[in-house]
This record gives structure tokens, sequence and C-alpha cells, in this order.
């Protein structure tokens, strides 16, 4: 919840981490086990698929851990194998696919759509 505040439909959900919240969570990992690989912060990834399973609750306070592992290289796409627990659970597992960029040839590029 919280992750529209204006949103009347999330203020009345339960206080859980929200599967937005779980999905940046494990781009986050995902960018960390990457960036000493990188020629950071000119050379930097962005996140082109996910695909991942949010199946137990975790409540407020409650610390969650991401597992990460990169399984393929081809070319500029990344492929990871993604987990995140709880202290109780397995919340989620999948994977997660990123693609490494140019910062400003990306940038460039997305200002074309303006």
């Amino acid at each position: 919840p919280n992750l529209y505040p204006e949103s009347e439909e999330f203020k009345i959900m339960p206080e859980v981490f929200a599967t937005g919240y779980l999905v940046g969570f494990l781009e986050w990992a995902c960018i960390l086990a990457i960036k000493p690989h990188l020629d950071w912060p000119s050379e930097q990834s962005v996140g082109t698929h996910i695909n991942v399973s949010h199946q137990a609750a975790t409540p407020v306070g409650l610390e969650v851990i991401a597992n990460v592992e990169l399984v393929k290289i081809e070319g500029k796409k990344l492929t990871f194998n993604v987990e995140a627990r709880d202290a109780v659970d397995i919340i989620s597992k999948g994977v997660h696919e990123r693609f490494i960029i140019n910062k400003e040839k990306f940038i460039s590029k997305v200002n074309e759509k303006k």
C-alpha cells in the first residue's frame, strides 16, 4: 500500500510489503550485484522484464532479504534468478532481466519522446 497515496483503494489495503515495492527491491538487488562490473554511473542497467511470484505477505517491520544470481549474459541482456525472503517465509521467486545501457544515450533517446 502507500504506492499511490492519492488512491483510496491503496489506502485501505492491509499494511504489508506491497508487490510494487517487492519488484523495486529485487531490481535494486540486481543493480547492486552488477554495479562493480559497470563503468558506473555512465554505464547502468534498466529493467526489461520481470516474472516473479509474491507468495507470502510480510508485515511492516519484518526484514526482507533478496538473493539474486546472474545466470545468463546475452550481449547486453542480463538474466537473473531472484528470490526474497523474510524471517519466516520465502516471499518471492522468479526471473528478472536487465539491459546494460549508456546513460547519456538512453536519456537522449527518451527525451526524443517529449
